[in-house]
């Protein structure tokens, strides 16, 4: 069966589809298990989108399918030079991500002492950063989801939502002086957490309702800290903004879409995907598909429309590094996109290793080996 178009204004709210529904051709805006809601519907229209492909027809209900039954083998790629280059960039990766958290964590250490950053400073490690998206962006994205995070919570956070906002800049092709500014300002946008207790920030419990207080007034105080050492206003005003959405139900100032600033928003973005996917004691964590899915419906229009579409084009709606099920019953992780088909990422198997040791890598496909879905954590073993 080949791919049909259904146009956006007559899907029917909460229908599901018996196969991927595919957004402009190139990324899953729902996958068979995930409804088409109200909130996804306005949105696609808001953005211009006309049609849908899938080649699938639309259901009531979701009813999970089994493997293929025939259908052409997914292609398989197993050679030494793809072991030699994913190996080497990974490490690279790896490294860099390593680094650049040990500079964070100095980085705060030092301004919790009001020691002045350094923007040059600040500036060089960033640009390294943006260097590394360019080229190796699927690795980092990788390295993010196996590294094991910093004990310190906010670092953690700061490391990944920077990476995040950076790819999505990318995306937006801001200049590479705004994308570096952009990079320094998200490193800097949760400072103000330096002035409360380390505990509401590093424990392990849940937050006090004094607590969840304090937090409410950390833009401010970020805001304050940064204007103190000097900071550009650009990089102040994203710390005072993060937490402002488009709605105005946002915090401290309660502003709306059109006074809010364009680092912000894209911050904003970065920062709640990364809050809503990350780990966290006393909260429920959600893989990187039910973080996008969720942050795609836009429900009460939080955030910018032409910063989600970025970071829906730039991660897709299964974003590498996520584990998922595939159509023959493995399991595996999604490694990159497959330049010559975008719809069909390339998954490498979970302990799929051959004994010489070489990397296999598989390229799903429409009517081939497919994703069913994505993995709970309690399937991962």
């Amino acid at each position: 069966m080949g791919m049909t178009d259904y146009t956006v204004e007559d899907l029917v709210p909460e229908q599901f589809f018996s196969k991927p529904l595919y957004l402009d051709q190139h990324f899953v805006i729902a996958a068979p298990e995930t409804a088409v809601s109200a909130a996804m519907k306005e949105t696609l229209l808001e953005w211009g989108f006309q049609t849908l492909q899938s080649d699938g027809e639309p259901k009531e209900e979701h009813s999970p399918e089994g493997a293929d039954q025939g259908g052409p083998t997914a292609e398989v790629e197993s050679t030494d030079s793809l072991e030699s280059l994913e190996s080497e960039r990974l490490k690279k990766a790896e490294a860099l991500y390593l680094s650049f958290q040990r500079f964070v964590e100095t980085l705060f250490g030092e301004m919790a002492a009001f020691i002045s950053p350094n923007f040059n400073r600040m500036a060089d490690r960033v640009r390294g950063l943006c260097d590394i998206i360019r080229k190796d962006r699927r690795y980092l994205l990788r390295v993010m989801e196996i590294t094991e995070p910093s004990t310190n919570y906010l670092i953690s956070h700061t490391v990944k939502t920077t990476i995040l906002a950076i790819i999505i800049g990318s995306y937006l092709k801001l200049a590479n002086h705004r994308l570096i500014e952009l990079g320094v300002a998200a490193v800097l946008h949760e400072t103000g957490m330096l002035s409360l207790s380390p505990e509401i920030y590093t424990g392990t419990g849940a937050l006090s309702s004094e607590d969840q207080k304090a937090i409410l007034s950390h833009p401010i105080l970020g805001y304050k800290l940064l204007k103190s050492f000097d900071m550009p206003l650009t990089i102040s005003v994203t710390a005072l903004e993060h937490h402002e959405r488009e709605n105005g139900e946002g915090y401290p100032r309660r502003l709306t879409g059109d006074k809010i600033a364009f680092y912000s928003k894209i911050v904003a973005v970065a920062c709640s995907y990364e809050a809503q996917t990350s780990k966290r004691p006393y909260k429920m964590t959600k893989d990187g598909f039910e973080g996008m899915v969720d942050m795609l419906k836009n429900e009460g229009k939080k955030y910018d429309d032409t910063v989600i579409r970025a970071l829906v084009f730039s991660l897709s709606i299964y974003p590498i590094g996520l584990r998922v099920l595939l159509s023959d019953g493995r399991k595996g992780q999604v490694v990159d996109v497959n330049p010559e088909a975008p719809r069909y990422p390339l998954v490498q198997p979970l302990g799929a290793a051959a004994a010489d040791g070489k990397i296999t890598i598989l390229k799903t496909s429409q009517k081939g080996l497919h994703i069913v879905r994505p993995l709970g954590k309690d399937e991962l073993g």
